[in-house]
């Protein structure tokens, strides 16, 4: 009888607060996976598809020019109307797109949760990624219209320069809307509650986001710097950045910023101490 030592390897949950990037490394085909999944459903069996993406941008911008700036005469900041709508529904429809599908992230796929293992946070990260596809399929169209709006505009004036800022705006919106999502996916699996108030909780947001009005409406700065915490307002100041003939507030950007890694932080946290019992839960 042959006496062999057995090896075995102990288990356990990491200590402390661990993102673990090299797991998710392994499985970041998972990402892609989930989030064509989630962009395939959403134009299956739709006559025009992706076009979708350009047409719902576009519809709205026209509505909101004509009731807002022509009807109710909301100050655009010297920005032509269709540009001032356009640059801030960019941001807030990937904003409630990312947030509303993160938040329902674990609940929708909790059959998948139940048979097999990977990191959960795959599951936020994909709904974040598909929502930035349609966001990328608008903002080529914003650069168009941009261009064209130049050329048919000799007044209108656009410094490229500030162009620069905008990955710093897309960061903020991707952390921002990451880390409100998965708050509510990790609420939302112990409270059904939370299923029924997300809307209400966008609906908010909007309101406190400067897609309709700008930011200088506000004459008090401690109402501005209040209203930055929502990173989606940094983000917006810097997609005009480029079209207005002032410096854009510095100080608004940095709190949104700032807003955004930390709820970031949170988020990511609440997530991964939650996920131990998602699959007994969901």
């Amino acid at each position: 009888m042959n006496n062999k030592s057995a090896e075995f390897e102990i288990i356990k949950p990491p200590a402390g607060f661990s993102i673990d990037i090299e797991e998710l490394w392994r499985y970041r085909e998972l990402v892609y996976i989930f989030a064509w999944r989630d962009i395939i459903s959403k134009y299956k069996q739709t006559i025009l598809g992706f076009i979708w993406a350009i047409i719902q941008p576009l519809s709205m911008i026209v509505l909101f020019t004509f009731f807002f700036s022509g009807t109710l005469k909301i100050s655009t900041d010297s920005i032509p109307p269709p540009v001032f709508y356009f640059s801030g529904l960019l941001i807030w429809n990937f904003y409630n797109t990312a947030i509303t599908k993160t938040a329902n992230s674990i609940v929708v796929n909790k059959n998948i949760i139940q048979k097999i293992y990977f990191p959960r946070i795959i599951l936020p990260s994909a709904h974040v990624a598909a929502a930035f596809f349609d966001f990328l399929v608008a903002f080529s169209i914003f650069l168009v219209l941009i261009v064209g709006y130049e050329f048919m505009n000799p007044d209108f004036e656009v410094n490229y320069i500030n162009f620069l800022f905008y990955p710093l705006a897309f960061l903020m919106v991707i952390f921002g809307s990451f880390g409100i999502g998965c708050i509510l996916a990790a609420l939302n699996v112990k409270f059904r509650d939370v299923n029924l108030v997300i809307g209400f909780i966008t609906q908010f947001l909007f309101f406190l986001t400067p897609v309709i009005y700008p930011v200088s409406v506000f004459k008090s700065n401690m109402a501005a710097y209040l209203l930055a915490i929502n990173p989606a307002v940094g983000a917006i100041n810097l997609m005009r950045a480029p079209f207005v003939d002032t410096a854009f507030p510095v100080g608004i950007v940095v709190v949104s910023a700032l807003s955004s890694f930390f709820i970031f932080i949170i988020g990511a946290y609440l997530f991964k101490k939650a996920e131990y019992y998602f699959a007994d839960l969901v």
